[in-house]
């Protein structure tokens, strides 16, 4: 796991200085005032106001800090040093305090102690984790009896096509396996004319039904899951903004599930 995890980590060290500088992140108006969180999360949560969230693989920090300016004590949390740097930079250039911590998610225990009213994660992390079951064991490590874990990501049903001219075509596999998927990719989500020196990434397929079963095993409590006809992400070429601000298929007889949320909680002690 050693060496995909490197690999990765070179990968998303060098997306750092690429997406900050995207329109897709659109750093500027974040530093105006501007939210980088969506309808979607906004609504699951509602008010956040004095509650403790930990955001698991933040990136640099952008859905950490406006949960924070919401009024929520946030910590994020990623295994880039770059990326955290950003974050750390980002909260005292807005004057909003957050915690900022480098950390595998695996190994979050050597690096942080306490518990949350929240712990929340979004779009496309979960595929860089080997170990779902220890993902979850993570998540409710860190949740507060009585607490909330939400999740907002990407269908793991439409990592099995790839894109030929307008027609999606199966190419991958939904089911997990141990041995990562490998991929060179050039330019990114956030930017897809960037040139990428560090192309080289492995990503692990998640089904649903083990996510699911991942978190109900360590004993969390589903209250809400759901499935959306609509993406954040340009996942494929063929898709166009609605006047909701999300995507979805230009063609209108692809009806597929691009992204799923839920809601869980740990139970109350006693």
């Amino acid at each position: 796991m050693e060496k995909f995890y490197r690999t990765n980590l070179k990968y998303w060290n060098e997306l750092v200085g690429i997406h900050s500088k995207s329109r897709h992140y659109d750093l500027e108006g974040f530093l105006r005032g501007e939210t980088s969180l969506h309808s979607l999360e906004l609504e699951a949560l509602g008010d956040v106001s004095e509650r403790s969230l930990l955001h698991l693989q933040c990136h640099f920090g952008l859905d950490t800090l406006s949960w924070a300016r919401l009024g929520a004590k946030a910590t994020g949390v990623d295994f880039s040093e770059n990326a955290i740097q950003l974050a750390r930079h980002l909260s005292k250039q807005v004057r909003v305090p957050a915690d900022f911590i480098h950390a595998n998610v695996y190994d979050l225990q050597e690096h942080l102690d306490g518990e949350f009213d929240i712990v929340y994660t979004s779009y496309g992390v979960i595929n860089w984790l080997h170990d779902i079951e220890g993902w979850a064991e993570i998540v409710c490590r860190y949740l507060r009896p009585g607490g909330t874990f939400f999740m907002a990501e990407f269908h793991p049903f439409m990592w099995v096509f790839e894109q030929e001219g307008e027609d999606l075509v199966v190419r991958y596999n939904y089911w997990h396996h141990r041995e990562p998927s490998y991929f060179e990719v050039q330019g990114s989500y956030a930017d897809k004319d960037a040139f990428i020196e560090n192309r080289g990434t492995y990503e692990w397929a998640h089904p649903i039904s083990s996510i699911i079963s991942a978190l109900l095993e360590v004993g969390l409590t589903l209250k809400e899951f759901r499935e959306y006809p609509f993406s954040v992400d340009e996942i494929y070429s063929n898709m166009e903004t609605s006047e909701d601000g999300y995507l979805r298929f230009k063609r209108k007889d692809y009806h597929l599930p691009l992204m799923f949320s839920l809601k869980a909680t740990k139970p109350s002690q006693g």
